[in-house]
C-alpha cells in the first residue's frame, strides 16, 4: 500500500530545570521562540527545525536526552557558539572541541539543563 501521507515535521519535548534561563539560551543561539502556554514554547531555527521547551524537569529525563542538529559548516558554526561566550553566560553550559567519528565529525553542546546536543556533519 502507498503511504499517501505527507509528513511535516518531527518534534521533539525537551524539559527545562530552570525555563527562563533556557528560554533565553536558546535564543541566544539564534532560535526563534513562539510561546505556546506559559509553560510550553516552540523554538524554531531556519523555519523547518524545531522542538519544544517545557517548564518541567525530571533529571533522569533529562539527563537522557539528547539532539541531533546537522549542518554544513560545522568549524564555522562552533567559532561562532564560542563567540558568544555561552559558557560564561550559562550555568551548566559546556561546550566541546570537534571530535572525528569514521562516519562524519562533531561537538557537543550541553544546554543548561544538561540537554546534550550533538552538532555534526557526516561524510558525504
Amino acid at each position: 500500500m502507498e503511504n499517501i501521507q505527507q509528513f511535516k515535521s518531527v518534534r521533539s519535548f525537551v524539559g527545562a530545570k530552570n525555563f527562563e534561563e533556557s528560554r533565553t539560551f536558546y535564543k541566544e543561539l539564534g532560535f526563534s521562540e513562539v510561546v505556546l502556554a506559559e509553560n510550553l514554547s516552540l523554538f524554531k531555527i531556519d523555519k523547518k527545525l524545531s522542538f519544544y521547551l517545557q517548564k518541567a524537569y525530571v533529571k533522569d529525563w533529562v539527563d537522557n536526552s539528547m539532539l541531533f542538529l546537522e549542518l554544513e559548516h560545522l568549524e564555522e558554526y562552533l567559532a561562532e557558539l564560542k563567540s558568544k561566550k555561552l559558557t560564561e553566560k550559562f550555568s551548566n553550559v559546556k561546550i566541546s572541541e570537534i571530535v572525528i567519528n569514521n562516519w562524519g565529525k562533531e561537538f557537543f553542546l550541553h544546554d543548561p539543563s544538561g540537554i546534550l546536543w550533538h552538532i555534526g556533519c557526516f561524510n558525504n
